[in-house]
């Protein structure tokens, strides 16, 4: 089974699906970079945050932990092993998705692969992840976040919207 998936993989179609992938990871990556470096720019101090509405700021933090800062303490001890930890999961992303069902399954796993490696750049460079969108409303804060995190989340939501249609598809068609 798995000489046939490497068959796949290195045909003409598998090539040109890689390609695209890749391509797609790289340009989500440099848009999340691009606009992490305006971002550390624009709200660098004095400023530190620019308010857009009474429930959004822009809001300069750095994120030496994973999800909402978790493990900040373990992972500030070993930045670039934990990014290469994090950098074997894009690889696996981007294998995942040249093996997708569906074209929207793909490009729904290459947002995520690209918001990912967007985290990695970052953290591989500074030792740490730029956020700056900030929501809150009535005294409670999200934890702020960035591009790269919107790409990873909305390809999640995505994944599973397009694995459920699949499933019903699948479930119609074996009881027709």
């Amino acid at each position: 089974m798995l000489s046939l998936e490497l068959k796949m993989l290195f045909s003409n179609k598998g090539l040109f699906r890689l390609t695209l992938i890749v391509l797609g990871v790289v340009v989500i990556c440099g848009i999340d970079l691009s606009v992490k470096s305006v971002m550390a720019e624009l709200l660098e101090a004095p400023t530190g945050a620019i308010e857009l509405t009474p429930f959004f700021n822009l809001t300069l933090t750095y994120n030496t932990g994973v999800s909402f800062g978790l493990f900040s303490d373990t992972i500030v001890s070993a930045p670039r092993m934990f990014a290469t930890v994090q950098g074997g999961i894009v690889v696996g992303l981007v294998i995942w998705a040249v093996f997708a069902n569906s074209v929207l399954e793909g490009m729904a796993i290459t947002a995520m692969a690209g918001g990912a490696s967007g985290n990695v750049v970052d953290r591989l460079m500074n030792l740490r992840v730029t956020d700056y969108l900030d929501f809150h409303a009535f005294g409670w804060s999200w934890p702020a976040f960035n591009i790269a995190d919107v790409f990873i989340v909305c390809g999640a939501i995505v994944l599973v919207a397009a694995s459920v249609v699949q499933t019903k598809d699948e479930h119609s068609s074996t009881n027709s």
